[in-house]
């Protein structure tokens, strides 16, 4: 039997040597010249734009032209470019002498000190008219301490040079660029960033885009599969880890694998206690609370629900997985129909993902009743009724979508259960779906307010897919507070975050309950149509393209090609 070759560890250890080497210097950039840095990166993120995109078509298994290629231009550079510019707008706050968190922008909401992060500009009014965000702190935090708090690495309290080692996720292509500019950004440290065996085609373009950091001996990049992530983890000049993944991964890394880890793990004994931050998914919910839907409601939500379930194939650590619904709204029915509608219309697409077709499996040996779509991909399992059905036990991770009916003659009482029911029944607080009418919300104010409040999310979207808070820049993304290493959950820590907030406990995203023009009869006025991420949009794709060429060169001329095309979507 041939032995498998040994791991060449040199170019790790040359990799990490340069880095250690080169953390003092970044520490000590002065913060025009961090500025002028991300400012020289816009144009290098317009100019490979196309490049990845096409390479990220191309490894899902369509044409870089296909309509599915929207998210593609969604989660590489428009999230990337969004992400820099909104870190701009506060580092030149900074610059310009003030606090980087405006203080008309923080307020008091249930007791909790609140600040409104979005939109932070007029362009942002403009493109996403109607869409907002607030982020919720801890309880018990002042507004003056959120205020004196913010942006400690720019005012005062810099943090220790360090090398921070980031694991790539292989789903999202903006994973790993976001998060080594937080570490650079936001904590002051230089990055190490194994990519992902499953993207690591995109290494090109991120050496491209980070190539002065990587000049500088700022970043650096590497590959490798498990045997090279636990080598990084473990090296003694890794200062600190942040990794996306599964609980699984976060678990193998810091209470080691075998017979002992599970002792180990019980007696707070890691074998790897660096500090840890983690980004790990879970079973994410969308809530759609009873109310005077119209038939154009109906198709709307439809596809909001599909989209939030089918981008990326449902390789997402926030594609809704269970959808709660009124067990007695007579509204159930039409809306499950609809669902089924846009399922059946969409052009087939596979499910990539390593063991997808695995897990897929495991839902229709659950649920041999399960509906499936032009493909055995698209899964609709219709009634969940077993509390320990493994549809809301595990994250599927691929295109299966399971409904689970819950009591309550009216909007208070099936929020009450909805809510009751995804904090304690479901695993996971990354992100959660709340679908609601805007005349339900207001004949209800206190019952939605009280289930916003109540539910233990990092990222709550309100008529808006919750993963939209990955993409802003201004929002932090991350588990709902108050996980262990020892029950890890969703992950601990907040990334993105360009105000620099600490003390974060959520943050509450909201969008028109209806597009320009029907928000107007429905209560949620805006002058956004449909969204061009929804899988639903046909010219999704060249808006994105439009819109990844605005937020990498804001040019008034380009706005009309932006305007026109999304109207046609």
């Amino acid at each position: 039997m041939t032995s498998a070759p040994a791991m060449d560890t040199a170019p790790l250890d040359l990799a990490i040597d340069h880095l250690r080497e080169s953390a003092a210097s970044w520490t000590a950039v002065p913060l025009p010249e961090r500025i002028a840095l991300l400012e020289r990166m816009l144009p290098r993120i317009a100019d490979g734009a196309p490049g990845m995109v096409a390479d990220a078509a191309r490894a899902k298994g369509y044409d870089a032209d296909s309509d599915w290629a929207a998210e593609d231009w969604v989660a590489a550079p428009w999230a990337l470019a969004q992400t820099v510019g909104a870190y701009l707008h506060v580092l030149r706050r900074l610059a310009a002498g003030h606090d980087p968190v405006p203080a008309k922008s923080v307020r008091t909401r249930e007791g909790r000190t609140v600040v409104d992060v979005f939109p932070a500009t007029a362009t942002d009014r403009l493109l996403l008219n109607g869409f907002t965000a607030e982020v919720w702190t801890l309880p018990g935090t002042t507004r003056e301490q959120l205020l004196a708090r913010a942006a400690g690495e720019y005012r005062g309290r810099p943090g220790e040079p360090a090398v921070a080692l980031v694991l790539g996720a292989g789903n999202v292509a903006a994973i790993t660029p976001l998060d080594i500019v937080h570490k650079l950004y936001a904590e002051g440290q230089v990055v190490l960033a194994k990519m992902n065996p499953v993207n690591a085609y995109l290494r090109p373009h991120f050496e491209k885009v980070f190539a002065e950091f990587v000049e500088r001996g700022w970043v650096r990049f590497v590959d490798g599969g498990a045997a090279e992530g636990t080598y990084l983890t473990t090296h003694e000049d890794v200062d600190n880890i942040h990794v996306t993944g599964s609980e699984r991964t976060h678990d193998a890394i810091v209470w080691g694998t075998g017979a002992g880890a599970a002792e180990r793990r019980r007696a707070d004994t890691p074998v790897n206690d660096k500090p840890f931050t983690s980004e790990l998914g879970g079973v994410s919910p969308c809530i759609v609370t009873p109310g005077p839907w119209s038939a154009a409601d109906f198709r709307f939500q439809a596809e909001h629900i599909v989209t939030s379930k089918l981008n990326n194939s449902g390789h997402n650590c926030v594609a809704s997985q269970i959808l709660l619904v009124p067990r007695h709204w007579n509204g159930t029915e039409r809306l499950l129909a609809e669902i089924r509608h846009v399922l059946r219309e969409l052009p087939q697409r596979d499910d990539y993902y390593p063991g997808a077709a695995d897990r897929l499996g495991s839902v229709t040996g659950a649920h041999p009743e399960a509906e499936a779509y032009d493909d055995t991909c698209r899964l609709l399992v219709p009634d969940i009724t077993d509390a320990d059905d493994p549809m809301l036990t595990d994250e599927v991770f691929a295109s299966a979508l399971g409904v689970v009916r819950l009591p309550g003659d009216d909007a208070p009482q099936f929020l009450r259960a909805a809510t009751e029911f995804a904090n304690d029944k479901l695993p996971g607080t990354l992100g959660a779906t709340l679908l609601v009418h805007p005349r339900t919300e207001r004949a209800h104010r206190a019952a939605v307010d009280e289930a916003i409040a109540a539910l233990r999310y990092g990222t709550l979207g309100v008529n808006c897919w919750s993963a939209f808070g990955f993409l802003l820049g201004y929002t932090p993304w991350g588990a709902h507070p108050g996980h262990t290493r020892q029950d890890i959950g969703s992950g601990i820590g907040f990334v993105h975050n360009a105000f620099l907030l600490e003390d974060i406990e959520k943050t509450v995203l909201r969008a028109p309950f209806a597009p320009a023009p029907r928000g107007l009869f429905t209560g949620s006025p805006s002058l956004s149509p449909r969204p061009p991420y929804f899988v639903t949009n046909r010219t999704g794709r060249t808006t994105m393209e439009r819109l990844t060429a605005y937020a990498t060169d804001p040019r008034v001329s380009r706005l009309p090609g932006i305007f026109a095309s999304a109207l046609r979507g």
